[in-house]
């Protein structure tokens, strides 16, 4: 599934036509994760040279925005996989979980560092530690998922959002997508320098020039992406 992910991934980042990604599963899991059978005769040898969980960060790597919808269960790696998306829609069936140690590992794809950024250390410690679920509704108090949606309307939900994102300024959603992600990534003061300079940089766009002049002509604004 990972390999699929990464060409489907290079092929969206490289068409222009795309603006925004939604990522999906089933009704019962938004992915399963790692298959457990082929991992339990691995070595450390083994994972450490070949380091096959460096293939699933290509998600987080993308520059589009990309948005889960996730319905049913999200746990170990698919629940790393949602928290690599931009942010997270939630059906009310969602939940979301790292029970890793009930197999004798712990995460390994950003499971321990991303879920503690969304959460805060008390609840990603507990979820970690003991392998407790996490509903769609504690998801959305504890900041994991933006909102949660009534499963039959989870899609059709994400893609109008996709729809809606696309419809901006390409270039200007890719360098805001950058910005957010900053902010985990750097101190306050530095978040906001890289903040400033991308902002001024945005007046040499013509997106800029329409989105204000449409503004100013209560229009809708025709974006180009350039």
């Amino acid at each position: 599934m990972i390999r699929e992910h990464k060409v489907a991934l290079d092929q969206i980042e490289a068409d222009p036509a795309i603006g925004c990604m939604e990522l999906t599963g089933s009704d019962r899991a938004f992915a399963d994760g790692a298959d457990i059978k082929e991992m339990k005769d691995f070595t450390f040898p083994s994972t450490y040279v070949d380091d096959f969980i460096t293939s699933w960060e290509r998600l987080a790597r993308t520059r589009k925005p990309v948005i889960a919808a996730v319905a049913g269960f999200a746990l170990g790696g698919g629940c790393e996989l949602a928290m690599m998306c931009d942010f997270i829609l939630a059906a009310d069936t969602a939940k979301f979980g790292q029970p890793e140690i009930k197999i004798g590992v712990m995460p390994g794809a950003g499971g321990t560092q991303r879920l503690t950024r969304f959460v805060g250390k008390s609840k990603a410690m507990e979820m970690c530690l003991t392998g407790r679920l996490m509903d769609a509704d504690e998801a959305e108090r504890a900041g994991l998922v933006s909102r949660v949606i009534p499963a039959a309307d989870l899609v059709a939900e994400a893609l109008r959002v996709a729809a809606l994102i696309a419809d901006m300024s390409l270039p200007v959603a890719m360098m805001t997508k950058e910005s957010v992600n900053r902010s985990y990534e750097t101190n306050l003061a530095e978040g906001i320098r890289f903040e400033r300079r991308v902002f001024q940089a945005q007046f040499a766009l013509q997106d800029q020039k329409e989105g204000m002049a449409a503004f100013v002509d209560k229009r809708a604004a025709t974006f180009t992406h350039g």
